[in-house]
């Protein structure tokens, strides 16, 4: 090789190479309709003066049948001749930007992005305004990297299905028991994802997963593949549907996820009513369906659903169903319209709403740059205030279960060497649960307890499974020496995660002997630290006066370390309470997770699910979380009576009292205001959560507890603040009969918020006779 081939090879592989970069760097170029190109200037879908409806509807008239079916699946291909880019779907933003959907890649300028506690750890917060702003940033972090061409902008988040059974893997990726909270999340984290921005346009497009009845992973020789959720529906309106119901229609979600299980013999992406007729028909979706990965699949080749493959694609579309995550639908649909199966124009009709999405989002306004979002790029992506929302919500997650003496918070100046142990004491992936990406650094707890005293580390257990006591001498020996022991236990995605679902609730292997064992030994306080989505049955901890206190912070996300040792140092004061119920391990024993009966049964032995409907014992219970002060509360005023108007024709009298149906009453702003005084009588500053309760009259169907308004208040030592709460009667006062119909009972509902009591009479007063 001559020297002039030589150089000439050099400069083109150094200019290869900096084109390589260069393209990782810039921007993503136009996914349709771009400007600079000729080609497209007479194609009105890119037109972005005209409706949105109109833009579809001429793109549509533009795609061959087999175009189209290559747009019915998340790796979306691409239509060469009308210019325009195949696109991935499939992009995940549980807690902040994931790597787990193809549709994203970190790497160049994006090596990581914010990660945010897990979703049971923000809920523990109880902060609405928190879950939006997360939503808010994560969606800025999605945005930013879709313009530098490492993501998406369909965000298949978040996952809002009820957490009904404490052994579930995936508990912790939900907001928790609660439908009315799951709802408030759901409907919060949306909008601040979304955008709320006018003309129905969208920042990224969320998606509500997953519908519905899910909540079994892998059990005892059950699959989610081939579980029939039997569901009555008074258990569907009542609880599995709420949260959905919310999220579609106050938080406007651009998309619903359905489910792998069947609900009732039919799975749950081939039920017209549960699709077409419900989350379409009487919620009013704005947007398209999808399928979880592979679920058309499922139903045919693992539940045997239908005969053919062309009969399960036939069925999923004509159900309702815009999309499928994965090949089923580009594969055998063609097979489906052959036979007569299927038309081209059901085809449409899910197009219709994909492609509308995708134009909502500006994909198809041509360059990126000139779009609200189009700035946003590396420089917004694991910024200093992302960070730092990410540590906020870490340290309002944190719930202080126990504090005897009181021992916490523990003082740099008295407490000057600290033993850590723990296999979670300085973990941290395991921090950031599953669904996450990479995150911009860690803090473990070793590192944020190091911050403000002296450490003796030892982990005690090589891993969470602990499976021997070889490494417990060194800890022992630790907790000897210091001032005071931090125990950091708990769970990981090895105990539970998707598709592996617990089999008990104790710490695994030999965690419980070594908290025993270190706790007898240490010369100062023991505090137990829980990393865990899950409930864990600690009682033995609890009943030991030698543990001193005990925290839960659920996965708490990349600033986990730094928020514990904050709460233990009283840097922070607690204020998280617990968004599910902590069940002692003999619960399981009288509950199958197949069952799916959420009200208690005496006559079977069967004692309910969550703390609407159980009232058996407890180890914590939902809404448990103690503070460094003392929260005072005084009702101010609160009305005794209230009416609701209603059509003379359509009361309903039951043997125990008369129940008015929802839809009879005019419900529109139905609601009581209550006036609550909040005292901080501590000298902490402190966030407190007011959890309202009612009680329904005796004799229905409803639960004997439900979480009717929830509000954060932030009250300074030594102050008072008084706090509104509205309750909307139609919403949160009424119950569900077993024929699945929602009606407030007529008679006393009994109040509660904290020690304070009130007793609502609710009367029915004649609207007159309405006209049909």
């Amino acid at each position: 090789m001559t020297t002039t081939t030589t150089t000439l090879t050099r400069h083109l592989l150094i200019f290869l190479i900096i084109s390589v970069f260069s393209q990782a760097g810039n921007a993503r170029r136009s996914f349709a309709c771009d400007p600079s190109n000729a080609a497209v200037k007479g194609f009105a879908f890119c037109n972005v003066k005209l409706p949105i409806g109109d833009r579809v509807k001429d793109l549509l008239s533009r795609l061959t049948l087999k175009e189209k079916l290559g747009l019915l699946v998340d790796n979306a291909t691409a239509v060469p001749r009308l210019e325009m880019d195949e696109y991935e779907w499939w992009s995940e933003a549980l807690h902040g930007v994931s790597n787990v959907g193809p549709g994203t890649r970190f790497g160049g300028e994006f090596p990581g992005a914010t990660a945010f506690p897990q979703v049971i750890t923000t809920a523990a917060s109880f902060n609405t305004s928190l879950w939006e702003e997360i939503g808010r940033v994560v969606s800025d972090e999605a945005r930013a990297m879709y313009n530098g061409g490492y993501g998406g902008l369909t965000y298949w988040s978040p996952n809002i299905n009820i957490f009904r059974d404490p052994r579930w893997g995936r508990g912790q990726e939900t907001p928790g028991e609660d439908p009315i909270v799951a709802g408030e999340y759901a409907a919060r984290y949306v909008r601040g994802l979304q955008g709320n921005l006018p003309g129905d346009r969208l920042k990224v497009a969320a998606c509500c997963k997953h519908y519905t009845a899910y909540d079994l992973d892998n059990w005892s020789g059950t699959d989610r593949f081939h579980f029939n959720a039997k569901v009555s529906k008074q258990e569907m309106v009542d609880t599995f549907e709420v949260p959905f119901r919310q999220c579609v229609m106050q938080g406007k979600v651009a998309s619903v996820m359905c489910s792998y299980n069947q609900v009732n013999g039919i799975p749950t992406c081939a039920d017209p009513r549960l699709l077409r007729d419900t989350i379409r028909g009487a919620w009013r979706l704005n947007g398209y369906i999808v399928s979880d990965c592979d679920s058309v699949g499922v139903f045919y080749d693992k539940q045997h659903y239908t005969t053919t493959p062309e009969e399960a694609a036939a069925d999923a579309i004509k159900a309702g169903l815009d999309l499928d995550c994965g090949p089923f639908l580009a594969i055998h649909t063609q097979g489906a319209v052959d036979r007569g199966l299927l038309r081209e124009s059901d085809i449409d009709s899910a197009l219709v709403n994909t492609l509308t999405v995708q134009m909502r989002l500006g994909m198809f306004d041509g360059d990126s740059s000139a779009q609200i979002f189009g700035n946003l790029g590396p420089k917004d992506v694991c910024t200093p205030a992302n960070q730092e929302l990410a540590l906020q919500a870490a340290r309002q997650g944190i719930v202080l279960l126990k504090n005897h003496g009181p021992s916490l918070p523990l003082s740099p100046r008295r407490h000057r060497t600290v033993a850590v142990i723990g296999p979670n004491s300085d973990v941290t992936v395991t921090m950031i649960g599953n669904y996450a990406g990479i995150a911009c650094g860690y803090t473990t707890p070793l590192q944020g307890i190091a911050r403000y005293t002296k450490t003796i580390h030892q982990p005690g257990c090589s891993n969470v499974k602990c499976r021997n006591a070889h490494l417990f001498g060194d800890a022992i020996g630790a907790a000897r020496q210091a001032d005071a022991t931090v125990l950091v236990m708990g769970l990981d995605q090895s105990i539970e995660a998707e598709f592996i679902d617990r089999n008990g609730l104790l710490l695994p292997g030999y965690q419980q002997e070594l908290v025993s064992k270190v706790a007898k030994a240490s010369k100062g306080p023991v505090i137990l630290v829980l990393m865990s989505g899950g409930p864990i049955d600690v009682s033995f901890a609890e009943h030991d006066p030698r543990v001193s206190a005990i925290v839960w912070v659920g996965y708490p996300g990349q600033a986990g370390g730094t928020a514990i040792a904050d709460v233990l140092f009283g840097t922070h004061n607690p204020g998280g309470k617990l968004p599910m119920t902590w069940y002692k391990q003999d619960y399981l024993s009288k509950v199958p997770m197949t069952t799916m009966d959420m009200r208690s049964n005496q006559a079977r032995g069967y004692p309910g699910r969550t703390y609407r409907f159980y009232k058996g014992p407890v180890v914590y219970s939902f809404g448990h979380g103690l503070s460094y002060s003392n929260f005072i509360h005084t009702l101010v005023s609160a009305p005794t009576i209230f009416q609701v108007p209603v059509d003379g024709r359509h009361k309903n009298t039951t043997a125990a009292t008369e129940t008015v149906r929802v839809t009879h009453a005019k419900c529109g702003g139905l609601s009581i205001i209550l006036q609550v005084d909040v005292k901080n009588a501590g000298s902490k500053d402190g966030s407190h959560t007011m959890l309202v309760y009612s009680t329904p009259p005796v004799g229905h169907w409803g639960p004997h507890k439900q979480l009717v308004a929830f509000s954060k208040v932030h009250v300074s030592a030594g102050t008072q603040l008084r706090v509104p709460i509205k309750i909307h009667v139609c919403k949160f006062l009424s119950v569900v009969d077993r024929s699945g119909i929602r009606r407030i009972p007529m008679g006393q509902h009994n109040l509660h918020i904290g020690d304070v009591k009130h007793v609502l009479s609710i009367q029915s007063t004649p609207l007159g006779v309405i006209k049909s």
